[in-house]
Protein backbone atom coordinates (compact mmCIF):
# COMPACT_ATOMS: atom_id res chain seq x y z
CA UNK A 1 0.00 0.00 0.00
CA UNK A 2 1.24 3.20 -1.14
CA UNK A 3 0.98 5.46 1.94
CA UNK A 4 1.73 8.81 0.16
CA UNK A 5 -1.50 8.28 -2.54
CA UNK A 6 -3.99 6.66 0.43
CA UNK A 7 -6.46 8.74 1.81
CA UNK A 8 -5.08 8.29 5.78
CA UNK A 9 -6.60 6.12 8.43
CA UNK A 10 -8.98 8.97 10.03
CA UNK A 11 -10.49 10.18 6.30
CA UNK A 12 -10.68 6.20 5.79
CA UNK A 13 -13.16 5.98 8.58
CA UNK A 14 -15.04 8.98 7.78
CA UNK A 15 -15.51 7.24 4.42
CA UNK A 16 -16.80 4.46 6.06
CA UNK A 17 -18.96 6.15 8.60
CA UNK A 18 -20.44 8.35 5.61
CA UNK A 19 -21.55 5.36 3.63
CA UNK A 20 -23.05 3.47 6.39
CA UNK A 21 -25.15 6.54 7.68
CA UNK A 22 -26.26 6.83 4.27
CA UNK A 23 -27.18 3.09 3.61
CA UNK A 24 -29.40 3.51 6.60
CA UNK A 25 -30.99 6.68 5.74
CA UNK A 26 -31.61 5.01 2.27
CA UNK A 27 -32.72 1.28 3.79
CA UNK A 28 -35.51 3.23 6.03
CA UNK A 29 -37.48 4.52 3.30
CA UNK A 30 -39.28 1.34 2.75
CA UNK A 31 -40.33 0.90 6.35
CA UNK A 32 -40.88 4.51 6.56
CA UNK A 33 -43.03 4.68 3.32
CA UNK A 34 -44.86 1.15 4.74
CA UNK A 35 -45.76 2.34 7.95
CA UNK A 36 -46.93 6.21 7.22
CA UNK A 37 -44.54 7.13 9.58
CA UNK A 38 -44.05 10.95 8.64
CA UNK A 39 -42.36 12.39 11.63
CA UNK A 40 -39.62 10.06 10.02
CA UNK A 41 -39.82 11.48 6.27
CA UNK A 42 -39.75 14.99 7.77
CA UNK A 43 -36.95 14.75 10.00
CA UNK A 44 -34.55 13.24 6.62
CA UNK A 45 -35.06 15.79 4.19
CA UNK A 46 -33.87 19.32 3.98
CA UNK A 47 -36.49 21.93 4.90
CA UNK A 48 -36.34 23.12 1.41
CA UNK A 49 -36.01 19.49 -0.04
CA UNK A 50 -37.77 18.36 -3.43
CA UNK A 51 -40.00 14.81 -3.88
CA UNK A 52 -39.58 14.57 -7.75
CA UNK A 53 -42.11 11.36 -9.28
CA UNK A 54 -41.09 12.40 -12.61
CA UNK A 55 -43.51 13.13 -15.58
CA UNK A 56 -46.59 11.00 -14.95
CA UNK A 57 -47.13 11.52 -10.90
CA UNK A 58 -47.46 14.40 -8.55
CA UNK A 59 -44.30 15.65 -6.63
CA UNK A 60 -43.84 17.79 -3.46
CA UNK A 61 -41.64 20.51 -2.85
CA UNK A 62 -40.53 21.52 0.97
CA UNK A 63 -40.46 18.70 3.88
CA UNK A 64 -43.90 19.52 5.52
CA UNK A 65 -45.25 18.91 2.07
CA UNK A 66 -43.05 15.43 1.25
CA UNK A 67 -44.07 14.33 4.86
CA UNK A 68 -47.94 15.28 4.45
CA UNK A 69 -47.68 12.96 0.63
CA UNK A 70 -47.89 9.60 3.34
CA UNK A 71 -50.48 10.99 5.09
CA UNK A 72 -52.76 11.20 2.27
CA UNK A 73 -55.94 9.00 2.45
CA UNK A 74 -54.83 6.75 -0.71
CA UNK A 75 -51.23 6.65 0.45
CA UNK A 76 -53.33 4.71 4.09
CA UNK A 77 -55.46 2.90 1.53
CA UNK A 78 -52.25 1.42 -0.43
CA UNK A 79 -50.89 0.91 3.28
CA UNK A 80 -53.86 -1.11 4.36
CA UNK A 81 -53.42 -2.98 1.03
CA UNK A 82 -50.64 -4.87 1.97
CA UNK A 83 -47.43 -3.02 0.06
CA UNK A 84 -43.82 -3.37 0.65
CA UNK A 85 -41.17 -1.26 -0.32
CA UNK A 86 -38.05 -3.06 -1.49
CA UNK A 87 -34.72 -0.40 -2.05
CA UNK A 88 -31.61 -1.90 -4.28
CA UNK A 89 -28.10 -1.36 -2.55
CA UNK A 90 -27.40 2.22 -3.23
CA UNK A 91 -24.61 3.11 -5.08
CA UNK A 92 -23.18 6.03 -2.98
CA UNK A 93 -21.00 8.83 -4.38
CA UNK A 94 -19.30 10.89 -1.62
CA UNK A 95 -18.62 14.56 -2.78
CA UNK A 96 -17.22 15.88 1.27
CA UNK A 97 -20.26 17.21 2.12
CA UNK A 98 -22.61 16.19 -0.26
CA UNK A 99 -23.43 12.92 -1.88
CA UNK A 100 -25.64 11.51 -5.05
CA UNK A 101 -26.97 8.17 -4.38
CA UNK A 102 -28.63 6.05 -7.28
CA UNK A 103 -30.75 2.91 -6.44
CA UNK A 104 -33.95 1.14 -7.62
CA UNK A 105 -37.18 0.76 -5.41
CA UNK A 106 -39.54 -1.85 -6.22
CA UNK A 107 -43.24 -1.79 -5.10
CA UNK A 108 -44.56 -5.38 -4.63
CA UNK A 109 -47.81 -5.84 -2.93
CA UNK A 110 -50.60 -8.26 -1.52
CA UNK A 111 -52.25 -10.07 -4.45
CA UNK A 112 -55.81 -9.78 -3.47
CA UNK A 113 -57.53 -11.20 -6.63
CA UNK A 114 -54.60 -14.20 -6.92
CA UNK A 115 -55.59 -17.87 -6.38
CA UNK A 116 -54.41 -18.86 -2.81
CA UNK A 117 -51.24 -21.35 -2.63
CA UNK A 118 -50.46 -23.47 0.24
CA UNK A 119 -46.60 -23.45 0.74
CA UNK A 120 -45.59 -26.12 2.97
CA UNK A 121 -44.19 -24.92 6.41
CA UNK A 122 -45.36 -21.28 5.04
CA UNK A 123 -48.97 -21.11 5.21
CA UNK A 124 -51.40 -19.86 2.54
CA UNK A 125 -51.18 -16.85 0.36
CA UNK A 126 -52.65 -15.29 -2.94
CA UNK A 127 -48.95 -14.38 -3.62
CA UNK A 128 -47.89 -10.64 -4.43
CA UNK A 129 -47.13 -9.04 -7.60
CA UNK A 130 -44.59 -6.38 -8.71
CA UNK A 131 -46.63 -2.77 -9.11
CA UNK A 132 -43.86 -0.72 -10.26
CA UNK A 133 -39.68 -0.76 -10.65
CA UNK A 134 -38.41 3.01 -10.19
CA UNK A 135 -34.57 4.62 -10.36
CA UNK A 136 -33.82 6.66 -7.30
CA UNK A 137 -31.14 9.74 -7.37
CA UNK A 138 -30.94 10.62 -3.92
CA UNK A 139 -29.06 14.28 -3.63
CA UNK A 140 -28.26 14.43 -0.19
CA UNK A 141 -26.13 17.06 2.27
CA UNK A 142 -24.86 16.19 5.43
CA UNK A 143 -26.94 18.68 7.61
CA UNK A 144 -25.62 19.39 11.43
CA UNK A 145 -24.09 16.26 11.46
CA UNK A 146 -26.38 14.22 9.55
CA UNK A 147 -27.59 13.06 5.97
CA UNK A 148 -30.42 14.55 4.78
CA UNK A 149 -31.89 14.73 1.99
CA UNK A 150 -32.15 17.98 -0.57
CA UNK A 151 -33.85 16.36 -3.68
CA UNK A 152 -35.11 13.08 -4.76
CA UNK A 153 -35.92 11.88 -8.30
CA UNK A 154 -37.24 8.66 -9.40
CA UNK A 155 -38.23 7.71 -12.70
CA UNK A 156 -40.13 4.49 -13.93
CA UNK A 157 -37.95 1.51 -15.38
CA UNK A 158 -39.88 1.88 -18.70
CA UNK A 159 -37.39 1.33 -21.08
CA UNK A 160 -36.80 5.23 -21.92
CA UNK A 161 -34.25 6.92 -21.99
CA UNK A 162 -34.67 9.00 -18.93
CA UNK A 163 -34.68 6.41 -16.36
CA UNK A 164 -31.24 4.81 -18.17
CA UNK A 165 -29.61 8.70 -18.04
CA UNK A 166 -30.27 8.79 -14.67
CA UNK A 167 -28.53 5.32 -14.10
CA UNK A 168 -25.68 5.97 -16.12
CA UNK A 169 -24.95 9.49 -14.47
CA UNK A 170 -24.89 7.73 -11.33
CA UNK A 171 -22.08 5.45 -12.53
CA UNK A 172 -20.16 8.21 -14.24
CA UNK A 173 -20.15 10.48 -11.82
CA UNK A 174 -18.62 7.68 -9.67
CA UNK A 175 -16.10 5.49 -11.96
CA UNK A 176 -15.37 8.79 -14.61
CA UNK A 177 -15.43 11.93 -12.95
CA UNK A 178 -14.15 15.09 -14.75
Amino acid sequence: MNTTTSPDLETRLRIIEDKLAIYELIAAHPPSADSGHDDYTLSVYQENGIFDRGPTLDGAQGAQAIAAFIKRPEHDEAIRGGPAHFTGLPLVNLRGDSAVVTSYLMIVHLDHQGEPRDLPNHGISTGYRIHRTVVNRWELERHQGRWKIVKRTLLPVDGSVHHQNLLRSGLNALFFPD
